[in-house]
């Protein structure tokens, strides 16, 4: 599928979705990228073999709500935007928002989503619609809380597998576009701390740290080449990544993670450290598709 530079946000009328126009309006004036804004309904419209069964309402506009939805959402772009100027197109479909948006053509660079909505698009954190977004998306998915520390760095797990080289691109993209920082995260071990290995110097738990740290220095090497104006700061622990993360994130302006890291079950299309991310990190998360 031939992508496209656009992001496109999901908008449904709620609190959480225009936080999600806003932050997706800023970043298209941010990247010089066009933005549309996406709202969907489960309604077809009517036509006039619906007399035949003189269905009530059958040719009153079943998108009168869903019209009223983009006009708001128009409207808060150009209160966003200000002086600045953004391309700006809107787009009404008639299905499940999770297909709709799973489907996009030509593939959007981003999809922008609010946490929580009232409707399709965003009905509730990490949802039915949500999750099969996340999990079946073939670009970025923006999930957006609020916006962040503004000039925190950038936090991107790294697994230090195959799989994680995408996220990291993204991140050191986003990083060199904002001038931040970059901050990879790699936690070797699910395993509480000191439940397997001691911390001695000269012991196992050394051994495997410095080849922890030698693996993840040879993950962001090639990026490192290509972003030279980025500076980057390594964390390896023995911990929890979901912890880290967290921890990290507490003075970020975004985290970034992949759809799947190593370990767990292939046909699991979302990994369970991007979920438990996307439910736990209160800034901006950006979950990018692993390459399998």
């Amino acid at each position: 599928m031939v992508a496209s530079s656009r992001i496109v946000v999901g908008v449904d009328g709620s609190a959480s979705a225009r936080d999600a126009v806003r932050w997706a309006t800023r970043e298209a004036i941010r990247r010089g990228a066009p933005l549309e804004l996406a709202t969907s309904t489960l309604f077809e419209p009517g036509n006039y073999s619906d007399a035949i069964g003189l269905r009530i309402g059958a040719f009153t506009d079943p998108d009168v709500d869903a019209k009223r939805v983009l006009t708001e959402a128009v409207d808060l772009v150009h209160e966003t935007a200000g002086v600045h100027r953004i391309s700006l197109d809107t787009s009404l479909h008639h299905g499940s928002a999770a297909d709709v948006l799973s489907h996009l053509s030509p593939l959007p660079a981003m999809i922008v989503l609010g946490s929580r909505g009232l409707g399709e698009f965003t009905g509730g954190l990490m949802g039915s619609v949500g999750s099969a977004v996340l999990a079946h998306a073939k670009c970025p998915v923006a999930v957006i809380k609020n916006g962040g520390v503004a000039d925190g760095p950038i936090v991107v797990g790294v697994d230090c597998t195959a799989g994680s080289q995408p996220a990291i691109g993204f991140a050191m993209r986003e990083a060199s576009l904002r001038g931040a920082d970059l901050v990879a995260v790699h936690a070797w071990s699910d395993l509480e701390l000191g439940s397997v290995l001691t911390r001695d110097d000269d012991g196992p738990w050394a051994n495997s740290d410095f080849a922890e740290r030698t693996s993840l220095a040879e993950s962001l090497a090639g990026w490192s080449v290509d972003y030279p104006d980025v500076v980057i700061r390594r964390v390896v622990v023995q911990d929890r990544p979901v912890r880290e993360l967290l921890h990290a994130s507490e003075m970020a302006q975004m985290v970034v993670v992949g759809s799947r890291g190593r370990g767990g079950f292939a046909s699991l299309l979302l990994g369970s450290t991007a979920r438990a991310v996307v439910h736990s990190v209160d800034v901006p998360v950006v979950v990018v598709p692993t390459e399998r």
